[in-house]
């Protein structure tokens, strides 16, 4: 059974979470999310990735707590083990994701979204946090070491051991959200996030650095400053070989608006 939508619009692949009523996630759901991810990837046409959920309430409510009550311990370990494979490719393709949450975003869901380089939410339009601990677990894919990488260790513990769920402008203020959007616009927040995400795209800007900016940070931060700065001299020299580094310079001399391929 299909459990999330996969298009491609404008060089850029929105994948919907589709599971109602909370879009909960499945070993379904997060083999079909991970194919996902390797077709937007693979595909030469996709420069950004949008993930977000289907419906206005929830982007998605985490594992389904129904199922994992049912399975063996051993099966909730591979289930966690290939979650987390999945979340550490969508975080390491050297493309910008940029994760749409269009209404309340915990649990696992927030694991998901913290794997995203860029979060967006509706003003007004719901609650993210981590309250795993009220289940007797933690947060198993991925939450306890992002979100301390995202708003520090003592913010990070407090919000985990005390299970508490905040509104979207709290979590904007401590950087879990990097953007709010209004909701009286007359568009949708997907519909602003894909005119949000275009700026990312060519021919305006060039997706392939946008792309290895990404990859830079990603995995730069991770390991020693010596070996960041050495991964940086790769990237930068793989961008030097582009089309587009030349369109780049050819057109900042000749005093033009560049025209850029994502070559």
């Amino acid at each position: 059974m299909q459990k999330l939508d996969y298009e491609i619009r404008d060089g850029i692949a929105i994948i919907t979470l589709n599971d109602p009523p909370a879009n909960t996630y499945s070993y379904e759901m997060m083999q079909q999310l991970d194919a996902a991810i390797l077709n937007a990837r693979m595909e030469e046409a996709v420069q950004v990735i949008v993930i977000t959920g289907k419906g206005e309430k929830f982007f998605c409510a985490g594992a389904d707590i129904k199922m994992l009550a049912n399975v063996t311990p051993t099966y909730k370990y591979y289930f966690c083990l290939h979650a987390n494979e999945t979340l550490n490719r969508l975080e390491q393709t050297p493309k910008l994701v940029i994760a749409a949450i269009n209404g309340h975003c915990v649990g696992g869901g927030l694991e998901i979204a913290m794997a995203a380089d860029i979060r967006i939410a509706r003003r007004a339009g719901g609650q993210m946090g981590l309250p795993e601990v009220s289940l007797g677990v933690l947060p198993g894919t991925g939450g306890t070491q992002r979100l301390v990488r995202i708003v520090g260790k003592s913010r990070a513990i407090e919000m985990m051991a005390t299970g508490e769920l905040f509104p979207f402008e709290i979590c904007r203020e401590i950087g879990l959200i990097d953007r709010l959007f209004i909701a009286d616009t007359g568009a949708s927040l997907l519909e602003q996030v894909l005119e949000y995400a275009k700026q990312f795209t060519t021919p305006a800007k060039a997706a392939m650095a946008v792309g290895r900016i990404k990859r830079a940070v990603q995995t730069g931060s991770e390991i020693s400053f010596e070996s960041a700065l050495a991964l940086e001299r790769e990237l930068q020299q793989q961008l030097f070989q582009s089309e587009d580094a030349k369109e780049g310079l050819d057109a900042y001399v000749n005093k033009r608006k560049p025209e850029f391929k994502g070559r």
